[in-house]
């Protein structure tokens, strides 16, 4: 694993779209721990593929629960992950935080899917609000992903603290490889394209009914892009931004995946 220097007085606000009980949101959790204060709000439940969703026309519960890291105050919220993060930011946390990361997806947020992930959608929440925020993602059913994107986010996380003056939102997607494996990490752009979608039709006798179903494009995806850089084994940093006004600029991406691919090769 990385190794970890606290950050003083830095307060991160973690949450994800897989709900308070995912093992990628707790795995986050303990690492980002390491370096600074931590405070959770996360669904009650599942609310994958819901993108920036907001519950405008009900009320909203929330739950304090007991978090399995020690030191961290967690809620559980009955709404979606960008309610999360306006609850927290707006009511739940007390102390001014810092930075949004959420996350781990247990599947990859690459091309297109940033539009409709709740884990993206969540982290937006913090940008707009004018937080760094950070997106984090492994591929599915993986070995090592969940390990290595929780190191991966807290040493760039502390990075961030250390050298972003204004927000920044980055989606970071990480490859199924240990951290000696990781061919480096690459400030990519958005694939044109991640998925082929389309509509099952079934029969129910007196009515038919319909599922959407998306399936992953097995291509590596043009040069320099995230689905070409975690295809080849790189760990995929792609800046997004509502306004060309907020675009990082290049330097500062490329300080801040230098100093991250520097404290993975010390590991090798």
């Amino acid at each position: 694993m990385l190794n970890y220097y606290r950050t003083e007085n830095m307060k991160t606000l973690v949450t994800n779209d897989d709900g308070i009980g995912a093992e990628g949101l707790w795995a986050l959790v303990a690492e980002l721990g390491k370096i600074a204060g931590v405070a959770v709000a996360a669904p009650d439940s599942e609310r994958s593929a819901i993108g920036t969703a907001v519950t405008l026309f009900a009320p909203l519960r929330v739950q304090q629960v007991e978090s399995p890291v020690a030191g961290v105050t967690a809620f559980a919220v009955d709404g979606s992950p960008s309610d999360c993060v306006i609850l927290a930011l707006g009511k739940l946390v007390g102390d001014k935080v810092d930075m949004v990361v959420s996350g781990i997806n247990p599947n990859l947020n690459l091309g297109e899917d940033v539009y409709i992930s709740g884990t993206v959608g969540a982290a937006m929440q913090g940008y707009f609000r004018g937080l760094p925020a950070l997106a984090v993602s492994a591929p599915p059913d993986s070995k090592y992903g969940i390990g290595v994107a929780a190191s991966v986010a807290s040493t760039l996380a502390r990075k961030m603290a250390e050298n972003v003056p204004a927000r920044v939102f980055l989606n970071v997607n990480v490859p199924d490889l240990p951290l000696k494996d990781i061919r480096g990490v690459k400030i990519t752009r958005l694939a044109r394209s991640s998925h082929i979608n389309t509509v099952e039709e079934e029969d129910r006798g007196s009515f038919k009914q319909y599922r959407l179903v998306r399936e992953r494009i097995p291509a590596a995806g043009s040069a320099g892009t995230d689905i070409e850089a975690v295809v080849g084994g790189y760990v995929s940093v792609t800046p997004l931004y509502t306004s060309l006004l907020d675009k990082p600029p290049q330097r500062l991406l490329k300080k801040l995946c230098h100093d991250l691919e520097h404290e993975i090769r010390k590991e090798v």
